[in-house]
């Protein structure tokens, strides 16, 4: 056994280990905290779109006017590549989940000339990808992309075949929510295949299949079927208290880091607060709330001290359902954001230049008699 390995302690799912500086994010899960590059999420989300944050996360601070124009060109461009590939993916779109969708048709791409190029052409195909097998999947042709729209609004067009501005400013809104959020799963999924020197294609391949997880990425879609099984306000906590009893978990409830509500489940409700104020309702809303609250006075009985309040992905079904996208496409879009955030680690952690490989303790069978 290698030396200091027997007496070292064991974290499971590396919980509390330190395993980079970053420059990107900082998750405060005492006082329910994102911030991302000196910026809080909330203003990040009320105020910028996604090209902005992807320059952000990139290039390490926000877009001006000019620069601003340029991401959004570039996107623009590699969404039109992308969809230009489509006909090249083979069976990729004909999956049955669109997080196998994504991870085929990602995996047919290449670098290109520079690491901007790069990064525009996977965040691009991502985006254009997911919108295609949505389509595919009800039969439908998917959608052209029109490269002069910001990108949020042209991947929720080509998703639904509509983009009214309401719809679209609150897509934006997650999409910037969701781009980065520190050390999660497919972030350090990305970073270890990065730390190797694998290019960035890789690098998001390897990310796209840790988001498919139900753990990580799956969540959103089951906290409809929830609401859907609750259906009124007052059936919310008898029907909470027996998915407890039978030992079911609570989908959207409940964080690894924050110890208290997700700050990002509060910008995703305003988000649809400004969507039902210019005139698109939410048919969960109100009821989510509800169950929200209710969810948080029987968890708080049962576990009292743990903090179990929303998660992102409570509100993410809610939002993503208001702006008409099937729950199946749920866990493709949160990649359509997710992706900055995976390219902005993988970039990082190639500047690091030193491979990630931790240590393990054996605890398997010895052979009988020593070797020598």
């Amino acid at each position: 056994m290698a030396a200091g390995i027997e007496g070292a302690e064991v974290r499971s799912g590396l919980e509390g280990v330190v395993v980079a500086e970053t420059r990107l994010s900082e998750v405060d899960g005492a006082r329910g905290r994102l911030v991302v590059r000196g910026h809080d999420v909330e203003a990040l989300a009320r105020e910028a779109r996604f090209e902005d944050v992807y320059g952000l996360l990139l290039d390490g601070a926000l877009p001006d006017g000019a620069a601003s124009a340029r991401i959004a060109a570039l996107l623009g461009a590699a969404r039109a590549q992308a969809f230009e590939r489509l006909p090249r993916l083979g069976d990729a779109l004909a999956t049955a989940h669109g997080m196998d969708a994504l991870r085929a048709g990602v995996a047919h791409l290449v670098e290109a000339a520079t690491p901007e190029a790069t990064c525009a052409r996977l965040a691009g195909a991502v985006g254009v990808f997911a919108a295609a097998w949505a389509r595919v999947r009800r039969g439908a042709a998917p959608i052209a992309p029109d490269p002069a729209l910001p990108h949020a609004d042209d991947v929720l067009r080509m998703a639904t075949g509509e983009c009214d501005p309401a719809r679209a400013r609150a897509f934006d809104a997650y999409l910037v929510t969701v781009a980065e959020h520190g050390m999660n799963a497919s972030s350090f999924t990305a970073r270890v295949v990065a730390s190797t020197r694998a290019d960035l294609v890789s690098a998001v391949v390897a990310a796209l299949g840790a988001l498919k997880g139900p753990l990580h990425g799956g969540a959103p879609g089951p906290v409809l079927d929830m609401l859907d099984a609750i259906a009124a306000p007052e059936r919310a906590a008898a029907w909470l208290e027996a998915e407890l009893a039978a030992g079911r978990r609570i989908m959207g409830l409940g964080h690894r880091v924050y110890r208290v509500r997700d700050p990002r489940a509060a910008v995703l409700e305003a988000a649809l607060e400004r969507l039902e104020a210019a005139g698109v309702g939410s048919r969960y809303l109100a009821l989510a709330r509800a169950v929200e609250r209710a969810a948080v006075e029987v968890l708080a009985r049962r576990h009292p001290g743990r903090g179990l309040e929303a998660n992102v992905e409570f509100y993410t079904a809610v939002l993503l359902d208001a702006v008409g996208l099937p729950r199946a496409l749920f866990t493709p879009a949160f990649a359509a954001g997710r992706v900055a955030g995976w390219l902005a680690h993988a970039r990082e952690q190639l500047a690091e230049g030193r491979i990630i490989r931790p240590a393990q303790r054996y605890v398997g069978p010895r052979p009988a008699a020593p070797l020598h």
